[in-house]
C-alpha cells in the first residue's frame, strides 16, 4: 500500500474555506497570474540576467512561503512511517521547480514567449490524452490543442540550444504536474509545495546567486524581484494545489490549456496588444474542448 495515500490528515479552517471555492475558480487565478508573473520577469532581463531573475523569483517566494507556512513545523507534526515518502517527493519537486524556472527564463530572454508557450503544452496535452478513453474526451482535447496551436503560433527557427532549454523546461513542467498532483492528494498541500520552494531555493542557488548580485545594492530591483516571485511563484502555485486536490490529472492538464488564452488577455491589459482574428479563433477552439471535455470514469 502507497504510504502517501493513507487516511487523510485532518484539514485546517483555511483549507476547509477554500473547499468552498469551486476549483475551477483557482485554476483561472493561476492561469491568469501564469502569465503576468514572465511579463514582469522580462522587464528585468535588461538589468538582471535571467538565471538571476529566476533565482529571485524561487527565493522570494520560498521567503514567503516560510513565514506563511512554516513547512517545517508540517514535517515535525507527521508520523515517522510518513516522512521519508513525503520528504522525497518535496525533494523532487523542489528540484523540478528550480530547473524548470531556470530553463524557462533562459529561452523567452532569446526566443518569444509564445513559441516556449506552444513547446511546453506538448507534455501536458499528452498527459491529458493519457488519461482519457472517450471519443468525446478525445474531442475536447483535440479542441483544445487546436486552440493551443492557433494561439501560440509554434515557429522552428533559432538556436538548438535554446529549443533544448526549451523542451527541457516542457518536460520539466509535465513533471511538475505530475509531482503536484501527488502533494495535492492529501491535506498539507500547501505546506509540502512551501517546502518544496525552499529545496529549491537551494538548488538555484549556485546557478543563480552571482547573476542575482546586482539586486542586493539596489532597492528597486530587489522590490521588482519580490514582485516577481509573488506573483509567478506564490499566487499560482498555491491556487494550483488547491485546484490539483480537487480536479483530476487528465482534467487538470486539459485545463492548462487555458494559458494561451490568458496569455492573450494580459498582453491585452497590460501590453495594449489588440488579439487577432487567429488569436480570437484559437480561444474559442480552447473554450469549446473545455465545455465538451468531461473526466473519464
Amino acid at each position: 500500500m502507497d504510504q502517501d495515500a493513507a487516511v487523510p490528515l485532518p484539514i485546517s479552517r483555511s483549507e476547509a474555506l477554500a473547499r468552498r471555492v469551486p476549483p475551477h475558480a483557482f485554476f483561472l487565478a493561476s492561469a491568469l497570474f501564469h502569465y503576468l508573473g514572465p511579463s514582469f520577469a522580462v522587464l528585468l532581463f535588461d538589468r538582471l540576467a535571467p538565471l538571476g531573475v529566476a533565482w529571485l523569483r524561487i527565493a522570494t517566494a520560498a521567503a514567503c512561503y516560510a513565514l506563511w507556512r512554516r513547512p517545517w513545523r508540517y514535517f515535525a507534526a507527521l508520523p515517522a512511517s510518513e516522512r521519508r515518502v513525503v520528504a522525497a517527493l518535496v525533494a523532487a519537486l523542489g528540484a523540478v521547480l528550480a530547473l524548470m524556472n531556470c530553463c524557462f527564463y533562459l529561452a523567452i530572454a532569446r526566443l518569444p514567449l509564445g513559441t516556449v508557450s506552444a513547446i511546453e503544452f506538448v507534455g501536458p496535452i499528452g498527459l491529458a490524452a493519457a488519461g482519457m478513453r472517450t471519443k468525446r474526451n478525445f474531442a475536447a482535447l483535440f479542441l483544445a490543442a487546436a486552440g493551443a496551436f492557433v494561439l501560440t503560433d509554434v515557429r522552428i527557427a533559432g538556436a538548438a540550444l535554446l529549443y533544448a532549454l526549451a523542451f527541457a523546461n516542457c518536460a520539466l513542467f509535465t513533471l511538475y504536474i505530475v509531482l503536484g498532483h501527488r502533494i495535492a492528494a492529501r491535506g498539507g498541500g500547501i505546506d509540502r509545495l512551501g517546502a518544496a520552494m525552499l529545496i529549491a531555493t537551494l538548488v538555484a542557488t549556485p546557478i543563480g546567486i552571482a547573476d542575482a548580485a546586482p539586486a542586493f545594492t539596489d532597492p528597486r530591483l530587489l522590490a521588482a524581484g519580490f514582485g516577481v516571485g509573488i506573483t509567478s511563484s506564490v499566487i499560482p502555485y498555491v491556487c494550483d494545489q488547491l485546484a490539483m486536490a480537487r480536479l483530476g490529472r487528465a482534467h487538470f492538464a486539459l485545463l492548462l490549456s487555458l494559458l494561451p488564452a490568458t496569455a492573450a488577455l494580459v498582453g491585452f491589459v497590460v501590453l495594449r496588444q489588440v488579439p487577432t482574428a487567429a488569436e480570437i479563433a484559437g480561444i474559442a477552439l480552447v473554450a469549446a474542448g473545455v465545455v465538451l471535455h468531461r473526466e473519464a470514469a
